[in-house]
């Protein structure tokens, strides 16, 4: 077995310092022994060790990469190093299983950036302990500067390394000395508190900006990102839109006044675009079109050859808006717009494909999940979203095969226990279904969906008080939720209480009417001795079902 030691202290290297070390010992035979699987790598591998670019051709780009830096507005969020670790993983894993074990003895993984401790955490879930063993060795408090590659944590997405590296640069850099410098890097380093759900130090930021800097460009982006922050916030009860709409008119009564026509058409479309956020918070979205409709409108109008990334931005963005309002033919011309402006960009393909879903186009959904899966490192909703076209397809097997390849790549994706426990029910398998709401529900405590799953365990094992306790709670939470009332009747059926269940069912097929309650109603009304009130049930299941057997027959009965 081959053993290699490794220093993981972001001071040598910023994020993925021992991820490149660990890249810079297993790329180059890998490039003679499998080359395709580097190439299938390429964005992970490129990522995580830039001095292996030139060993390492980019296959899968992306417009943005041709782009210069100042119009590439997207900026990765904090969830892509998830994606890229997984990828590593598994270049790591399918490499060695040719290649042969290996040890990595880690030294200073204490002392590790977000990115490193991420990545062995997935190594150590998802490479098999006969292929790699990460052996940690002692931390001790890192010596010298940390690494400050501004622009590599921007374009990449390293928010943690920006967050901190930026804030101390900020503590000993001031406004005067270099206002430029200090503007610019404290919008990048506040953008990256925000995504790393750190907004109160964010906006901190912002206001010790707006007691030093006039300059107007720089206090409309903060007024922008304040009102992000506001409409944004991970914590929902801290969001408050209509004070985002104060400070979005101020960053667009800034940027409407500046005097370049293209300038303006730029920040000014940005921050009517932010401003079409807010107003979808605030329950107005045909506001929100005709905000986007005129962000639209100025980059097509003064910025014809610059700023891509800017317009399909604004084209998938009114393509969801679309959507909402029940236009889907036209939000599918705009996911096109923007798929065609950049067709090696992953994230648009999944709107549009989770839209194809919606409209029972099912074929061309699968091609957008799958077109997902080649252009991105591993993208989890990828498959969760290709699980629920499979199901709906009857492929079970495959839905289950999505669903576990979901939470191996990302285990905190808690809307896919929530499916695959309902698999497990309808498989008959009450015992991992109860393990995967447990682990549900440690995630998403009182979601009403997995709630309703365990009343379903509960009510298949008879613990009746346990399985009423779990469907009251999901009604609770949700008093729409089909499925709690059709199981809770279910439950108050089997204990005799026919009076319950109908009351149950009849809430039910208020909320849809369905063949399947119509039928199970006449059950429970034929066990009670009401024979029209029965028939009269399953005449209208015959009428929504007419080829479903088991309704035929119970016809024929009565």
């Amino acid at each position: 077995m081959d053993t290699i030691f490794l220093d993981a202290d972001r001071r040598i290297g910023g994020p993925y310092t021992l991820g490149a070390a660990l890249l810079a010992h297993l790329v180059p035979p890998a490039l003679e022994r499998r080359p395709d699987l580097v190439a299938a790598h390429d964005i992970e591998i490129r990522t995580a060790a830039p001095a292996l670019r030139e060993l390492v051709p980019a296959r899968r780009r992306s417009l943005a990469g041709d782009l210069p830096r100042g119009q590439r507005v997207l900026v990765p969020g904090a969830r892509r190093s998830l994606r890229i670790a997984n990828g590593l993983a598994e270049f790591v894993r399918d490499h060695l299983a040719g290649a042969g074990p290996l040890t990595v003895r880690a030294v200073n993984l204490g002392e590790a950036d977000h990115t490193d401790r991420e990545l062995v955490t997935v190594l150590r879930r998802r490479v098999e302990p006969g292929l790699l063993t990460i052996e940690e060795g002692p931390s001790a408090p890192g010596a010298g500067p940390l690494r400050a590659d501004f622009d590599r944590y921007r374009d990449e997405g390293f928010h943690h390394a920006m967050a901190e590296a930026g804030l101390a640069v900020l503590r000993g850099l001031a406004y005067e000395d270099d206002p430029e410098r200090w503007q610019l890097l404290l919008q990048r380093v506040a953008a990256s508190l925000e995504a790393i759900e750190r907004e109160e130090e964010a906006r901190e930021l912002y206001d010790r900006a707006r007691r030093v800097s006039t300059d107007p460009k720089h206090r409309a982006t903060i007024a922008y990102g304040t009102a992000m922050i506001l409409v944004r916030h991970h914590d929902h009860a801290r969001r408050d839109p209509e004070q985002a709409l104060a400070w979005i008119n101020e960053a667009v009564t800034i940027t409407s006044l500046l005097p370049d026509a293209r300038e303006r058409a730029f920040h000014l479309g940005f921050d009517l675009n932010g401003k079409a956020l807010v107003e979808v918070r605030r329950g107005r979205p045909g506001a929100a079109m005709e905000l986007v409709r005129q962000a639209i409108e100025l980059a097509e109008t003064d910025l014809p050859d610059e700023h891509p990334v800017h317009r399909l931005v604004l084209y998938g963005n009114r393509a969801q808006l679309l959507a909402m309002a029940g236009r889907p033919e036209a939000a599918l011309a705009d996911y096109d717009r923007a798929i065609a402006l950049d067709p090696g960009y992953p994230d648009y393909y999944l709107d549009r494909g989770n839209l194809l879903h919606e409209l029972g186009r099912e074929e061309a959904a699968l091609a957008d999940y799958e077109a997902v899966t080649r252009l991105s490192p591993p993208f989890p909703e990828a498959y969760y979203n290709r699980s629920e076209v499979r199901y709906a397809r009857g492929d079970l097997a495959g839905a289950r095969a999505d669903l576990d390849h979901t939470l191996e790549l990302d285990p905190e994706f808690a809307p896919a226990y929530v499916n695959r426990c309902g698999l497990h029910v309808a498989a008959g398998d009450y015992a991992r279904a109860r393990g995967d709401v447990e682990r549900g529900l440690a995630l998403t405590p009182g979601d009403p969906y997995l709630l309703c799953v365990l009343g379903q365990v509960e009510l298949a094992e008879n613990h009746y008080p346990e399985s009423r306790m779990a469907f009251d709670l999901a009604l609770e939470a949700d008093p729409e939720l089909l499925p709690a009332w059709a199981g809770r009747a279910e439950l108050a059926f089997e204990r005799g209480d026919h009076e319950a269940a109908l009351a149950d069912l009849t809430r039910a097929l208020k909320l849809e009417e369905t063949a399947e309650l119509l039928f199970n109603r006449a059950l429970v009304h034929r066990a009670a001795g009401q024979a029209g009130q029965a028939r009269q049930d399953l005449l209208r299941a015959a009428e929504l079902a007419p080829d479903d057997a088991d309704v035929t027959r119970a016809l024929h009965e009565t």
